[in-house]
């Protein structure tokens, strides 16, 4: 892809991935992903991130044909992860810059991760600011955001938020701005990002957030390190990440599951068919058909999260433990829970998933369910009932 200009004089200059679909290891990447950085020209010529090392020599040529390398003044790290900074080392070496501003946390990053003590680090404060000539560049530290070293760049003249990995969506596209996309599927994926990525700092987001605002902060365009430039609707994606934070439920219920010999599986049926007898928006995910990020994303707003395994060696089967591990480092508040599932002759799962989601903060109004062998008209009654006293709990916790 060419550099593109966002704003008069500032240049996209990333490289997009088409091909990604697993995430840094853990998260699926439907729609591939981008790596953003950004060229400001102006007395000082400042490149804001870099790229993931495997495409360098696209990010080189980005910027090369705007200008030479060895005229870029300044580079700023807003964020030392190594999709945003795996390129450093070479375009460093490449640009010879004067000054490299990063956070005081990112200043440790960079040792530990390039083992340079000849770079020419600046350590910039939260609040402090540059001049690039006709522009100021002001700093906002936001550490946790989603990593100690993180932080944004704002600069008032254009009204410009330069914005890590915040506010960002895996996609992979040449249209480069929301207005060339459906704003609902911009969200959606957004929110997907969110919740597989910033979740388990929603305080934080919170308090960032009100942050800006007392600031009055005029923005007008947020360029993320992922993903689509928001340039018609910054409004739109502060305000989802005001709901995303504070984890706005609505009356849904995510039903996960595996199954070995598909007595679970009818368990998990009864039950679902009586949440939506009861209004209740139901989603039913087999974990051996979605990957546990994407269950995440379902899971974002949805009130209630129901567990269902067989049980196997004593415990739960395999990815049903690998999601709740999942899970639970993402930190979700303020949820509901069930868990039941079939057994042969011990029946440890049920009781085992709900330790798990105790442990993670769910309330669950009903003891966990198990059936042995094949479940006969009586079980499945049980978990219809289980389904009605859920969906109870749903409408009460929800407003419904």
């Amino acid at each position: 892809m060419p550099a593109i200009e966002i704003k008069n004089n500032i240049y996209w200059v990333g490289a997009v991935d088409w091909n990604l679909k697993n995430f840094h290891g853990y998260a699926m990447a439907r729609r591939g992903t981008s790596y953003n950085a950004y060229l400001v020209l102006d007395d000082k010529i400042t490149l804001f991130d870099t790229v993931s090392e495997k495409f360098k020599w696209d990010l080189y040529h980005q910027v090369r044909s705007l200008v030479k390398l060895e005229e870029i003044d300044y580079i700023v790290v807003n964020h030392v992860e190594m999709d945003h900074s795996g390129a450093l080392p070479f375009m460093v070496d490449k640009i010879q810059p004067e000054k490299i501003f990063c956070s005081s946390m990112g200043e440790k990053a960079i040792h530990g991760h390039f083992h340079k003590n000849d770079w020419p680090l600046q350590v910039v404060k939260d609040g402090e600011s540059i001049s690039l000539g006709s522009r100021n560049v002001h700093f906002l530290e936001t550490r946790m955001l989603h990593w100690p070293d993180s932080m944004f760049s704002y600069i008032p003249q254009d009204k410009l938020l330069i914005s890590s990995d915040a506010f960002g969506q895996n996609i992979a596209s040449q249209k480069l701005f929301d207005d060339q996309h459906d704003l609902n599927l911009l969200l959606s994926e957004a929110r997907h990002y969110y919740t597989n990525i910033i979740l388990p700092f929603s305080p934080l987001v919170l308090k960032l957030l009100d942050k800006v605002q007392e600031a009055g902060l005029e923005i007008d365009m947020i360029a993320p390190d992922h993903g689509i430039i928001w340039r018609s609707h910054p409004g739109k994606i502060l305000q989802s990440y005001r709901e995303f934070a504070s984890q706005t439920l609505q009356p849904k219920a995510v039903l996960v599951y595996d199954t070995m010999w598909g007595s679970t599986e009818k368990m998990v049926k009864a039950v679902s068919d009586a949440l939506a007898e009861e209004g209740i928006d139901i989603r039913i995910m087999s974990l051996k058909s979605f990957h546990h990020s994407d269950i995440m994303g379902e899971f974002s707003d949805a009130a209630a999260l129901i567990c269902a395994s067989p049980t196997h060696n004593n415990g739960m089967l395999p990815l049903m433990a690998d999601f709740l591990t999942y899970m639970k480092g993402l930190k979700p508040k303020n949820r509901l829970g069930a868990t039941l599932g079939s057994y042969g002759w011990s029946g440890e799962a049920p009781a085992a998933m709900a330790r798990v989601l105790e442990d993670a903060g769910f309330e669950l109004p009903e003891k966990p369910l198990r059936t042995k062998f094949v479940p006969a008209h009586e079980q499945l009654a049980q978990c219809k009932e289980l389904g009605r006293s859920l969906a109870s709990a749903i409408k009460a916790r929800t407003g419904l």
